[in-house]
């Protein structure tokens, strides 16, 4: 039987990635008052994928399970401030390392 050895970084940036985004497209919609396009454009999605995270249908489960993490959400709250500061107008640090490290450290995944 062949197994196959699935690094950190590509569960990362298949599952976790995308709730990142979704989560900090909600929080500029929701709380900074940006339209889905705005916030789409910031981080290099479509106006689509916002509305689908805002309205759960797309990375419902993982964003779920970020939401439930009281640092990661932090890091996302800190990172749709800064993008609402500036209008996403500076390159902003999406500190993905520190979320998966959080999240490793609780959890072993």
């Amino acid at each position: 039987m062949l197994m196959t050895i699935r690094l950190r970084c590509e569960t990362v940036t298949k599952y976790i990635m995308p709730a990142v985004r979704g989560l900090i497209a909600k929080t500029l919609v929701e709380e900074y008052g940006f339209s889905q396009s705005s916030a789409a454009k910031m981080l290099g999605l479509t106006q689509a994928a916002v509305s689908y995270y805002i309205s759960s249908k797309r990375g419902y489960t993982m964003i779920k399970k970020l939401e439930g993490n009281t640092k990661v959400m932090e890091i996302i709250k800190s990172i749709s401030k800064k993008l609402a500061e500036t209008g996403g107008s500076k390159k902003v640090d999406l500190n993905l390392c520190d979320i998966c490290r959080m999240l490793y450290e609780n959890t072993g995944h």
